[in-house]
């Protein structure tokens, strides 16, 4: 069943609040329309990306009616406090993104990460604490945001490593769900964030080729800290 149809089998509708991320999955607030409540974006965790439970916790009304956490990149969302904050206002608390790969995959994905968790420099890697699986790895480009980070992109794709911007625009500033909302962790991450490849099919001569690549820009950034 999708989120609209749990929205509104839960009684989530029209004149209802439910608290989301803008970091990315726009199809979660448009599911949240769908079911004919407002989406309120609320701040993530900087190491995550996923919702902020004290962030959740501020942007309660007494019109919501409902929290939905998407879990990112492998890292999962802080589901314990989000349901104790559920169970204290009395809040529906869905989860989104959860799709989990074979053990097998998910081990190759960690060596890889773990690989270039050592090799990579002039890059603020991702922290891989709490069973992190590594759907993608993602790092943080540091220096004066998105020009640096799209930049570096390109010279990663033309030395023949392919990466991604896994979030181009927060769902907060696209035109049919803007927003006056002050969300800097997302803003920043949004500027920031670049996937690496940690495919369980790349061989070590193709990790070793990412590593270079990205260490051969070294020159573009400011070191990372």
């Amino acid at each position: 069943m999708g989120t609209a149809a749990l929205l509104r089998a839960a009684g989530v509708g029209v004149g209802d609040e439910v608290v989301v991320s803008a970091f990315g999955n726009v199809e979660v607030a448009e599911a949240v329309t769908l079911a004919g409540a407002l989406p309120v974006f609320a701040e993530i965790d900087p190491t995550t990306y996923c919702l902020a439970p004290a962030a959740v916790e501020a942007a309660i009304t007494p019109r919501t009616a409902a929290v939905v956490a998407v879990h990112r990149f492998g890292r999962r969302a802080d589901l314990a406090r989000l349901h104790t904050l559920g169970q204290r206002h009395g809040l529906l608390v869905l989860e989104h993104g959860d799709s989990q790969a074979p053990y097998e995959e998910i081990a190759r994905r960690r060596e890889r990460a773990t690989y270039l968790d050592a090799k990579l420099r002039g890059v603020r890697t991702p922290d891989g604490g709490d069973g992190h699986t590594y759907q993608q790895y993602v790092v943080r480009i540091p220096g004066n945001g998105r020009p640096d980070r799209d930049a570096f992109a390109r010279a990663v794709r033309a030395r023949g490593v392919e990466c991604r911007v896994p979030v181009k625009t927060p769902v907060h500033r696209l035109p049919e769900f803007r927003r006056c909302v002050f969300l800097p962790e997302t803003e920043r991450a949004a500027d920031e964030t670049l996937a690496l490849p940690v495919d369980a099919s790349l061989t070590k001569r193709d990790m070793q080729r990412v590593a270079s690549a990205c260490n051969a820009l070294g020159g573009l950034l400011q070191p990372a800290v």
